[in-house]
């Protein structure tokens, strides 16, 4: 999961500002929270790691509108990216879920103001 979270971080930024960020979700009842705030969807639940990356709105505000709408998020899908060939790499199983109710994702993972959920990616080994 290091080099996983690693390529996340080399990730190319906007301005190299990194106006994202990753957390690593291992906990049980917190996979479910966040299966039942993506629609239900179980292999959310199932998976034994998810990652959430978040678009960090404080961290581009000095790009503008511009950059709360498009580079913070665009930046959180690009690590969300390189985590995904890192883990593919590693012959790790992935799943990108971009399907869920933003408000309940940041409930679950307490995400403070500022932090808007842009993608959750489910790691395992595959079945």
């Amino acid at each position: 999961m290091e080099r996983v979270l690693k390529a996340a971080e080399l990730a190319p930024s906007a301005g190299d500002l990194k106006a994202r960020k990753v957390f690593f979700i291992k906990a049980a009842s917190k996979r479910k929270e966040l299966s039942e705030a993506a629609f239900g969807q179980e292999f959310v639940a199932q998976a034994p790691f998810v990652l959430i990356f978040c678009a960090d709105l404080e961290a581009i505000a000095s790009y503008g509108d511009r950059g709360k709408d498009l580079y913070c998020v665009q930046d959180a899908t690009i690590a969300a990216t390189y985590s995904m060939l890192k883990a593919s790499e590693l012959g790790l199983g992935t799943c990108w879920v971009g399907a869920f109710d933003e408000a309940k994702v940041k409930d679950a993972c307490g995400l403070k103001e500022g932090l808007r959920p842009i993608a959750m990616l489910t790691l395992g080994y595959e079945a």
